[in-house]
């Protein structure tokens, strides 16, 4: 793990942007501020260009920030990974273009950080992280199913406002999504590596320009890899799910099969009972698998 004085020393802030003309400027201006009175040695900025069909690239250049660019839109994930990729320094910092988190607070961020732990992340809070009740709903729906999958409390899944180091982060990258499930990917890889991760309360500022996220679509790539990552890192629990659900199916028909004297449905419980034993039996074996996997790594 480095020290603190070799994390404090020099940092890269990579910020994907996607036709952020309005807002890209005063960003990369309220970073450079930030940066200049914190103890640095040196720091970069990095603006990825995702395909903008605005003047953000030509904007991010004037102001001495380092532009990756895109020849078309391929992701928000793709993006921070060749904003990582490309960058000079270990210590990370990720944020947003659109002016929605408070650049002001990435030195809470930093002395958390040189605490010791792997990642630490900006906890979004205040009234305008909260939107309509469709997305509040499946936002706690996937939230519920991060903290089921890492087995412990999350306070925010998909912040994108981090500090991490590169070298550790690109040891997941062929396991995180080009998508905007990147940041709930690199969340899970850590918590599931044991890593250590710090949550910090922010205030969520109010958006300058219009969302890029497609709430449905995101939603369901998210839930795919939450998926994904149950099986690569703790399949046993999709099995131990199936066999609960297995169970309460048996015991229903046993109930039926009781009641209304129904003799197909014991037969059907019998089975389903079965079924459970055979669905555990592959669980074990999945388990066996993905430490086998983990141990050729």
């Amino acid at each position: 793990m480095n020290t603190q004085e070799q994390k404090n020393k020099t940092l890269s802030l990579v910020i994907p942007c996607l036709n952020e003309e309005g807002i890209i400027v005063e960003t990369i201006q309220k970073a450079r501020s930030v940066f200049d009175s914190m103890d640095l040695e040196d720091y970069e900025i990095i603006i990825v260009d995702d395909g903008s069909t605005d003047q953000s690239a030509k904007l991010a250049l004037s102001e001495g920030a380092k532009v990756i660019g895109h020849p078309h839109n391929v992701g928000y994930g793709k993006s921070i990974k060749d904003g990582i990729s490309q960058a000079q320094y270990d210590t990370i910092i990720i944020s947003d273009a659109d002016g929605t988190y408070p650049l002001e607070e990435i030195s809470k961020l930093i002395k958390e950080y040189e605490k010791g732990f792997d990642m630490v992340v900006g906890a979004r809070t205040g009234l305008h992280y909260r939107e309509s009740w469709s997305k509040e709903i499946l936002r706690y729906i996937l939230k519920w199913l991060v903290e089921f999958t890492a087995g412990r409390p999350i306070p925010d899944i998909n912040s994108g406002l981090r500090v991490f180091s590169r070298k550790v982060s690109m040891q997941f990258f062929n396991r995180l999504c080009d998508t905007y499930s990147f940041t709930t990917g690199i969340t899970l890889a850590y918590m599931m590596s044991m890593k250590y991760v710090c949550y910090i309360p922010i205030i969520y500022k109010n958006r300058v320009g219009k969302s890029k996220v497609r709430i449905f679509r995101d939603s369901l790539r998210t839930l795919q890899y939450i998926v994904e990552a149950i099986l690569f890192y703790n399949p046993i629990k999709i099995f131990i799910v199936l066999c609960f659900l297995n169970i309460l199916f048996s015991l229903a028909c046993f109930s039926m099969a009781y009641i209304l004297n129904l003799e197909n449905g014991f037969f059907i419980g019998v089975a389903g009972v079965l079924a459970t034993f055979v669905i555990f039996s592959l669980g074990l074996l999945s388990i066996l698998v993905s430490k086998n996997l983990h141990s050729n790594k």
